[in-house]
């Protein structure tokens, strides 16, 4: 919902809630006490009033940020939401991507199972070294991988042991689509950049999933399709 509501808000989850999304996406970052927040990060300066980065911040001063205000004024006064809360409210309205940034995989684990949550998240790190780390902490809970290609999508099963890949249009291909197919692989199709152009690869390739900042878009889009 980031089109309509300040990125990492508990605004864009209720957002993405009312429209019915399967899952909400979300950033992990962590404070200087340790205290996981959503906040894409590594700097608070995009979108928040603070500035510098996150881990330097203590949750105390954290939670007297404004997140919304870059935004919109209406959006004035939303806070940086703590993830623990966020999950807690969210359970059972929606699933979560995590998107994990600059954070050790072992609280948010232990925050996953400690909440029951661990068939409602999957999680994503840009840093294959953390990846790694994850699977070898939990063999469980649900990794997404990006891929590219058919030896991306091999990687991603024999390298990570994903259970989940991201592909652009740009790179989807009835070949990998085969691929993934033959390892079980679940297929998320990334249109932020080709919206709304990108939504018809979703439905022609017959991906599981789409990562859209239009999610309202996205639901007619879809039911366009299917009465047509």
């Amino acid at each position: 919902a980031n089109k309509h509501a300040p990125e990492n808000t508990w605004a864009a989850a209720r957002l993405c809630v009312e429209w019915g999304m399967d899952y909400v996406e979300v950033d992990v970052n962590v404070s200087k006490d340790g205290v996981l927040y959503i906040l894409h990060g590594p700097t608070l300066d995009k979108t928040t009033n603070g500035s510098g980065y996150i881990g330097d911040l203590t949750s105390e001063e954290i939670d007297r940020l404004d997140a919304g205000s870059w935004f919109s004024p209406r959006f004035a006064g939303e806070r940086v939401p703590r993830l623990e809360p966020f999950l807690r409210w969210i359970k059972g309205k929606a699933k979560v991507f995590l998107d994990v940034k600059w954070v050790h995989p072992q609280p948010i684990i232990d925050l996953i199972y400690a909440l029951g949550m661990e068939h409602d998240c999957f999680l994503w790190c840009e840093i294959d070294e953390w990846m790694l780390e994850f699977r070898r902490l939990d063999r469980n809970l649900a990794l997404k991988y990006n891929v590219k290609s058919v030896d991306d999508v091999v990687a991603a099963v024999e390298r990570f042991q994903a259970n989940i890949v991201e592909v652009t249009p740009e790179h989807l291909s009835r070949e990998l689509v085969a691929a993934c197919r033959a390892r079980g692989l679940k297929i998320m199709v990334n249109t932020i950049d080709h919206e709304p152009a990108g939504f018809r690869y979703v439905l022609e390739y017959g991906a599981d999933m789409v990562n859209t900042d239009n999610g309202d878009l996205f639901r007619r889009f879809a039911a366009e399709w299917q009465g047509s």
